[in-house]
């Protein structure tokens, strides 16, 4: 029995010691289950911090241009204060020397009827200390005395009053001039902003190298459009592709305006070109070959001198040599000088004047301005039978914009015609058959272009044309 019981004794140690052991294991699990938690949280909350990181050192980055900003409207304002401040001043010091010399006018006038220059005016110290105003005539005998003490407080009374005026009128001002300055200079301080986020970008080297490879690729007389294939670069990819666009449609615009230079100068140029080799050969003995191969020469180069003339107006126009001379001129004379000059000019149409009502008075370059109505009269007449009447009409829309009209009854323009009229060189199919460069209304659209104007055209085939310039109201 003792026996037995030694037996059992190890057994139930060995029990206790297991048990212990898987509570101590069961605690460590617990423990590892919160520094897992607690690990989970901390990186959760360096993540959160991580991504709130560039909003604060956004806001960090555009404190110094706020501060910049209002450093920079701080001196505008003080300038501005500078500035008012002198010109109050000096406008009173301008007030007391003119009423202290009207004073003095009056003074002599009143006492003694004139303003004379041969007598001798001073300021002298009375013995009461009071200044005196006196005059003597030649001999040295007192013509006036008067007291300046109670006119000069007057007169140093409304400059003063002048000065607190003005200072007054500064002091309300102050809050609006400060939001003046800042409204002007907002659109400088954003893009400011703008431009110091586009400096802190920073772009890995393979997307520098992607934009390299791309653009490397591309082929400059395909149209094809760049693509970066990435979202982070779409920004930089649609500005490329304007600018290619752009690019393209310039180098397509000069060679067609080339080609088409080419073609009208070589037409005249074969013709001379064939006169000349036929005088060369029977123009000396035959009157008749002479005489039509002087008239066709003749004829050839005065078109392709107006040809070259209208090429270099365009020209010196698009490169910005051609400048407007703005002038306030009346809007009924100059059309009505026009009106008289195609009258006497051109004997094969009837002119009507329809003027406006009232005297308009506006500002325009009256020359340019002049070319410009000019150049739809000479079309107007071009393509209008002989004996048809173009009207002349000028004045004011009903939004008050001043209009310059021409109208004419004759072949009209086709609705497909009307959209490509202003182009360099165009010229329709009905239009072809009458002579002429196909520059004049490209001339008369920079013209009115140029006054930022616009016009309105209304056209039928075979009815007529109606073309309307307007002008700024």
């Amino acid at each position: 029995m003792i026996h037995d019981m030694k037996k059992e004794k190890p057994v139930k140690e060995k029990k206790e010691k297991a048990a212990g052991q898987a509570a101590r294991k069961t605690k460590a699990e617990k423990a590892a289950v919160r520094a897992d938690k607690k690990a989970r949280k901390e990186k959760t909350a360096a993540r959160a911090k991580a991504a709130a990181t560039p909003r604060r050192r956004s806001r960090a980055a555009d404190a110094p241009e706020t501060k910049r900003m209002t450093s920079i409207v701080r001196r505008l304002h003080f300038r501005e204060i500078r500035l008012r401040l002198g010109a109050i001043f000096g406008q009173a010091v301008l007030l007391f020397v003119f009423l202290s010399l009207g004073w003095f006018l009056v003074t002599e006038w009143t006492l003694t009827g004139r303003i004379s220059s041969d007598v001798s005016r001073r300021i002298l110290h009375g013995t009461d200390n009071t200044l005196y105003y006196y005059i003597a005539d030649a001999s040295g005998k007192q013509l006036v005395r008067a007291s300046m003490r109670e006119p000069f407080i007057i007169i140093l009374i409304v400059a003063a009053a002048l000065i607190v005026l003005g200072l007054l009128g500064l002091l309300l001002s102050l809050h609006r001039d400060d939001k003046a300055i800042r409204k002007i200079l907002a659109p400088i301080n954003a893009l400011a902003i703008k431009a110091d986020e586009l400096n802190r970008l920073s772009f890995s080297e393979d997307k520098y190298q992607l934009i390299e490879d791309a653009i490397t690729r591309m082929q400059p007389s395909e149209s094809e459009a760049l693509s970066f294939g990435d979202s982070d670069l779409q920004g930089i990819e649609t500005a490329v592709n304007n600018l290619l666009w752009r690019m393209r449609e310039s180098n397509k615009q000069q060679a067609r305006f080339v080609n088409d230079a080419s073609h009208e100068l070589r037409t005249p140029i074969a013709v001379i070109k064939g006169y000349s080799d036929l005088l060369a050969r029977w123009g000396k003995t035959d009157e008749k070959i002479l005489d039509e191969s002087i008239s066709a020469i003749q004829n050839e180069s005065e078109h392709m001198n107006h040809l070259v003339e209208q090429l270099l107006f365009l020209a010196r126009g698009d490169s910005g040599r051609t400048r407007l001379s703005e002038e306030l001129v009346s809007l009924n004379e100059m059309v009505q000088e026009i009106y008289e000059e195609s009258f006497m000019i051109d004997e094969n149409h009837l002119y009507r004047y329809q003027p406006p009502e009232n005297e308009i008075l506006f500002t325009c370059d009256p020359g340019l301005l002049k070319q410009a109505v000019r150049i739809l009269i000479d079309n107007a007449a071009k393509y209008t039978a002989q004996g048809d009447e173009i009207i002349l009409r000028a004045g004011r829309n009903q939004a008050g914009s001043v209009y310059i009209e021409v109208q004419d009854t004759g072949i009209g323009m086709a609705e497909q015609d009307v959209q490509h009229m202003f182009e360099r060189f165009y010229r329709s199919d009905n239009a072809r058959n009458y002579a002429g460069t196909g520059l004049g209304l490209s001339i008369a659209k920079w013209i009115v272009d140029k006054h930022k104007g616009h016009f309105e055209i209304l056209s039928r085939t075979q009815l007529g044309t109606r073309i309307r310039i307007v002008l700024g109201a």
